[in-house]
């Protein structure tokens, strides 16, 4: 006589072990994408357009995509755009789609600084339709990390001083990093809220995509 553990699965044995696999299975799928949907809310402000809108508060841009290279081409120049990096065609899409979001939004600033890297000038100008103020203390810091604390410092300095004014100010990620200890995405805001002395606080990012 043939054993109980000798039998061969029956087909409804078979059904439920093969209903378990795919619930774990179904499961599991639905936990990686709930963790996949949670990442870019951590990234994106629900309320960035409202903030933006508040006096007292300003907003790191980062530049829009570039070739996606680090730093700049041996021997640039800042006087000669070509012999940087700069912004593709597709980063120069991207701000014109920031300048729609920000107006369709009732976003505008009252001040707009660059640093006077050639594709944060140009980002500053898609992205607001006029062109910046350049300020050398959003100056890229790659190879020039020795600036780094003085940078910091007269960011400050100026923030202290906006007041009720909404600032945007278009520089590179690690200027940012530097100010707030965030390096955004290329294209990528970062708002701050600012309090005693220039004290720059994160309430928000914002990225249009």
């Amino acid at each position: 006589m043939t054993s109980m553990l000798e039998m061969p699965l029956g087909p409804t044995v078979g059904a439920i072990r093969s209903g378990r696999w795919r619930d774990a299975f179904t499961l599991a799928a639905l936990a990686v994408l709930l963790l996949l949907a949670a990442v870019p809310a951590m990234a994106q402000t629900p309320d960035a357009y409202a903030l933006l809108r508040q006096p007292g508060h300003a907003a790191f841009l980062r530049h829009a995509a570039t070739s996606g290279a680090y730093g700049d081409p041996p021997g640039y120049r800042l006087d000669d755009c070509a012999t940087q990096r700069l912004l593709v065609e597709a980063g120069r899409a991207q701000a014109r789609r920031t300048r729609a979001a920000l107006a369709a939004n009732g976003v505008a600033f009252d001040r707009v600084l660059t640093s006077p890297w050639c594709r944060c000038k140009e980002t500053a100008a898609l992205v607001t339709g006029r062109e910046a103020e350049m300020m050398e203390a959003l100056a890229n810091l790659v190879g020039r990390t020795e600036h780094r604390d003085a940078q910091v410092t007269a960011l400050k300095a100026y923030l202290a001083g906006i007041e009720d004014a909404r600032a945007l100010f278009v520089t590179h990620g690690i200027v940012i990093s530097a100010l707030v200890g965030i390096n955004p995405a290329e294209g990528e805001m970062v708002i701050v809220r600012v309090g005693t002395g220039g004290t720059p606080t994160v309430v928000g990012r914002l990225k249009v995509e």
